[in-house]
């Protein structure tokens, strides 16, 4: 009897066991016409898991649930199966590492991408921390195997399958190339697998995600409005009206019907500024030495006032910050939902403090006279911030914003423990 696993052909839980069975030589099969939402909330489906959690296997000695738990049954269905290695150490480390493809890659990756996808209550500060924890797990996972192809030994093995999978996820939905380019030897470990022909026959082609999904909308779904009944007096006088206004209502709808062009942002219609904000980003990329005289001095000879203004920031809780990666990953965040801003700002938030509590300062370029109202309303990390105009009038700041621009160090009497530019 053929082993039977009721799930959807797209779950990339139950895609750890069809990979398995693969490498096994195990048969297993889908169950015909399973409909999630639907086939897992029949009675026969809750004797087999009572909580209708997806992926089950039926065996002939009884149903079995949990996506790895599954996974290592059909492994242990071949006797002697290369997948849990040749040695107690083997078996160990192959334990050790689908542990942490399970509460470090997936538990990480699911906080992250299921509230973005309504799943869940989105909470800004949860999900940085869900990154954080993230960059950190990937970054041991980095490490590792900077010096091996494969999680333990020198083939596939079980822990690979299921690291591969929850991976699958991350890179197919959310982990931009951006995200993971500072995990080269992950994403090597990542193409490699999913290009094995195990792999590839159950998962597919994959595409790695070109975008975050975005975030829940903070606006308020907007109400219906109230219609009025009819009056029923006066109905020949009504119906006379109805008809004038027939031909009207028609055109009415013709134009709704037309596709509305897209409104212009507001800082696209301010009159020209003689600061082209590009010019001044490709100066500052492209100086490396006497950044003082060169690019300081050039920003300051393109400086518009009128149709620019500068912005300090602190953050307002500095005391929280005891964690400098922690600190770091925050500030990263930050610079990632500015993105929407890009084309009207430019940015430079440093990390300043010898040890913790570390301190998050920034200086803005914004487009205009005020702080654009859509980054605002947009961008959450903004009302964590005091800020404060720069009044170019008054040397002192002037040279603070020099001396944020080209990283001074120490800044204000402390080091940097980071700074980051946003451009």
């Amino acid at each position: 009897m053929a082993l039977v696993l009721h799930a959807g052909k797209t779950n990339k839980n139950a895609s750890k066991a069809l990979i398995a069975a693969e490498y096994s030589g195990v048969e297993v099969k889908l169950a015909d016409n399973f409909e999630m939402g639907v086939s897992n909330k029949t009675p026969e489906f809750l004797k087999m898991n009572p909580i209708g959690k997806v992926p089950v296997l039926e065996t002939p000695e009884g149903p079995v649930f949990e996506s790895n738990a599954i996974a290592r049954y059909v492994a242990r269905s071949k006797a002697d199966n290369p997948l849990y290695g040749s040695t107690l150490i083997d078996y160990g480390h192959i334990e050790q590492w689908i542990d942490f493809a399970s509460m470090e890659i997936d538990a990480n990756i699911a906080k992250w991408f299921y509230p973005r996808r309504g799943f869940g209550v989105y909470l800004p500060p949860a999900e940085e921390a869900a990154i954080a924890a993230l960059k950190r797990a990937l970054g041991a996972l980095n490490t590792h195997l900077a010096s091996n192809t494969y999680l333990v030994g020198h083939s596939v093995s079980l822990a690979d399958i299921i690291m591969t999978c929850n991976l699958y996820l991350g890179f197919s939905q959310i982990m931009t190339k951006s995200f993971t380019s500072e995990f080269p030897h992950v994403e090597r470990y990542f193409w490699t697998m999913i290009n094995q022909p195990n792999f590839k026959k159950i998962l597919g082609e994959v595409k790695q995600a070109e975008s975050v999904p975005p975030a829940p909308s903070k606006k308020p779904v907007a109400q219906p409005k109230e219609t009025k009944p009819k009056a029923k007096d006066e109905p020949k006088k009504e119906a006379k009206k109805e008809v004038e206004k027939q031909p009207a209502k028609a055109e009415a709808a013709e134009e709704e019907e037309a596709p509305k062009p897209k409104p212009k942002n507001p800082l696209d219609l301010l009159p020209p500024s003689k600061m082209i904000l590009d010019d001044w980003k490709r100066l500052y990329s492209n100086t490396k030495t006497n950044f003082r005289e060169v690019a300081i001095k050039g920003f300051w000879d393109m400086y518009d006032p009128e149709g620019y203004s500068l912005w300090f920031c602190d953050y307002k809780y500095n005391e929280e910050n005891t964690v400098s990666f922690v600190t770091m990953n925050k500030v990263g965040g930050f610079l990632q939902r500015m993105d929407l801003a890009r084309k009207y700002a430019f940015g430079k938030m440093l990390v300043i403090g010898a040890g913790p509590p570390f301190k998050v300062k920034g200086l803005w370029l914004f487009r205009g006279q005020e702080i654009p109202q859509f980054v605002v309303d947009e961008c959450y990390d903004m009302e964590l911030y005091d800020w404060k105009k720069v009044d170019i009038s008054d040397e002192a700041q002037k040279e603070r914003v020099n001396q944020m621009i080209e990283d001074c160090e120490p800044f204000e009497g402390e080091p940097l423990l980071d700074a980051k530019c946003f451009k």
